[in-house]
């Protein structure tokens, strides 16, 4: 175990080295000047000599290979560059809005297993019945329902007609009722029916055949055997629905104004904030991959039937 943990530990610097490679160049070579956005956005009158004077500033007077060098040089030292728009460190900024981040992708995280658990266990136990029909419609509801569609229904109907949650902003708990429902709901869908379809897989295997047949209560059997092995997929889907949550976080902090490292990250685009969109891409990547290592170690201590490379029996 020991091993693999040092084997995938050993893969996250080249995959952030081959993504920070891939942004770089991306931005670098598509449309728009970063000059004369640095210029715009300072407020000043974008002439000949102006520009000039702004790439040799930035670096972009050099080669492709000397510009990603020396961003690469800095940025293993912390130093992302600094905002085009604040003049602030960039990793710093980022650092101030990432914890309200944060509380939102927890929160929609600990809603959908607080949630989907209950509803997965009594849809399998329940099949093809009234609560069933009703999991199974609500949660091919919840997955064909766009996140930022969703929010404006959100804002609509509780902020707009009936005047129960605010609208925007972050305060009280009121304010992350609804941009926690927006991130959430496509994450529980898929979690409930995940949950059904290995519970109901499992009600037919060997092991559960045994365990009736030496007289076990029907409660221990579904809970330490038919439930104990359903949620094992669902904790490898976790890695999976914490890039979702991040990705819905843009869109929700959008809808929501919440102040998070997601909005902040959407009016880096705008304003063509390039050491913003970089540093936030590579943070994001960083969770996403440790996040993925973690669910895998889960994974293993759970299941002892997984055996890695070097393992001795």
């Amino acid at each position: 175990m020991f091993r693999y943990i040092l084997k995938r530990m050993a893969l996250l610097p080249p995959i952030l080295l081959a993504v920070s490679l891939v942004v770089f160049a991306i931005l670098r070579l598509g449309q728009g000047d970063p000059a004369m956005a640095y210029l715009r956005l300072s407020n000043i009158p974008p002439s000949e000599k102006a520009l000039a004077v702004a790439r040799e500033e930035l670096g972009l007077d050099k080669p492709f290979a000397v510009q990603y060098a020396h961003w690469l040089g800095k940025a293993v030292q912390g130093d992302f560059g600094r905002s085009y728009v604040t003049k602030n460190p960039v990793l710093d900024e980022i650092f101030y809005y990432l914890p309200n981040t944060l509380i939102l992708a927890v929160a929609s995280l600990v809603l959908t297993l607080l949630l989907s658990v209950p509803m997965g266990m009594v849809s399998a136990l329940k099949k093809d019945k009234w609560p069933d029909n009703l999991t199974r419609g609500l949660s091919f509801f919840g997955v064909s329902m766009p996140n930022f569609w969703l929010g404006f229904i959100l804002v609509w109907l509780f902020a707009i007609k009936m005047g129960w949650l605010p609208p925007m902003g972050k305060g009280g708990l009121g304010h992350m009722v609804m941009p926690v429902v927006t991130m959430s709901l496509m994450s529980l869908c898929i979690n409930t029916r995940l949950i059904r379809a290995n519970m109901l897989d499992n009600m037919h295997s060997r092991y559960v055949l045994y365990a009736r047949a030496r007289g076990l209560p029907e409660s221990v059997v579904i809970g330490r055997h038919v439930m104990a092995n359903s949620l094992i997929p669902v904790i490898t889907a976790i890695g999976m629905h914490v890039g979702e949550l991040f990705g819905g976080a843009v869109i929700a902090e959008s809808i929501f104004a919440w102040p998070g490292v997601g909005r902040y990250a959407v009016s880096a685009i705008y304003n063509r904030d390039y050491p913003v969109m970089q540093c936030f891409i590579l943070i994001m990547t960083t969770i996403f991959v440790s996040m993925n290592l973690v669910v895998d170690i889960c994974y293993a201590w759970l299941d002892p039937r997984i055996r890695f490379e070097g393992n001795s029996r």
